[in-house]
């Protein structure tokens, strides 16, 4: 938190910003509290979903009696259940987050900006939600809460984070999908530095078990674009070790592996329904949230 009172990546002119936006999810979501989403089960909210017959300890009063005058049939309208959801922002903090090019701000910076408005427009539109950190395993885990006053330890957790080493998004997913009960939103923010089939594994566990998967996926303008030419010395931001490389020789054929990359994740998501965006820290943050708010 700032000296102003201000939290570093929810200051009040994005917060602002934020008001009115609402995320919707595709799935079907359960739970109990009235909110915005549709649930798989039957209460009493304003859609219509089916009628059934009517039986005996039914109260009388929900018969639908224009039916009963055209069919000679007691019948009761069912209604789908409007329900809050539970929104579980996963944040990778891995040490290539770390990265910073020519973008903006470094790939955890961005990220965080975008974890900390992921949450804070869930609470907003009177859902839940929850911040996660993970590399290797899951770091951290915050309960999912409904009000600003409990959002203010993930915000102060993302004013303080420290990255960790090498990632492991496969076992992380895998490891979130039993951690994480029921129906829910899972918002994945991170680079996806590892073999698209891997992740995808990891993303398919989530959706078998219910979630309606989002991935936020980080790169800098300079990963893209490799504007580097030369011979340069690469330090691992994940392992220890340097690499004399030179980028004039091997430029081509990494603009292809990227592009080959990024196809297979990006189909690998259409393929199981989980919804792929892609932001470069080069973009508005609040972009990215519109990118996900069209798609709701």
């Amino acid at each position: 938190m700032s000296e102003s009172g201000e939290y570093r990546y929810l200051p009040a002119r994005m917060a602002e910003r934020l008001r009115g936006i609402e995320i919707g999810v595709r799935r079907p979501m359960d739970g109990s509290n009235q909110g915005l989403h549709r649930s798989p089960a039957f209460g009493s909210s304003v859609e219509f979903a089916e009628y059934r017959e009517y039986m005996p300890g039914d109260p009388i009063s929900q018969i639908d009696w224009p039916v009963y005058a055209r069919s000679d049939r007691y019948v009761i309208r069912r209604f789908h259940e409007d329900v809050s959801i539970r929104c579980y922002v996963l944040l990778d903090i891995s040490g290539s987050m770390g990265y910073k090019g020519s973008g903006a701000m470094s790939k955890i910076e961005y990220g965080s900006y975008l974890a900390a408005a992921m949450l804070y427009v869930m609470i907003q539109q009177s859902d839940t939600s929850s911040l996660i950190t993970f590399d290797s395993q899951i770091r951290s885990h915050h309960e999912p809460t409904g009000t600003f006053t409990r959002l203010k330890p993930m915000l102060l957790d993302l004013d303080n984070l420290t990255l960790g080493k090498a990632g492991d998004i496969e076992a992380v997913l895998h490891n979130a999908a039993e951690l994480i009960k029921g129906r829910a939103l899972v918002m994945i923010i991170s680079d996806f530095l590892q073999d698209p089939e891997k992740i995808i594994r990891g993303i398919n566990h989530l959706y078998h078990d219910g979630k309606d998967v989002t991935l936020f996926h980080l790169m800098d303008p300079t990963e893209l674009n490799m504007p580097i030419s030369g011979l340069v010395e690469v330090v691992s931001m994940e392992q220890e070790g340097k690499l004399i490389v030179d980028f004039g020789r091997i430029k081509e054929s990494y603009l292809k592996q990227l592009r080959l990359y990024l196809d297979q994740l990006r189909t690998g998501c259409q393929r199981i329904r989980a919804d792929y965006i892609f932001a470069d820290t080069g973009m508005d943050v609040y972009d990215a949230i519109l990118q996900r708010r069209k798609i709701g």
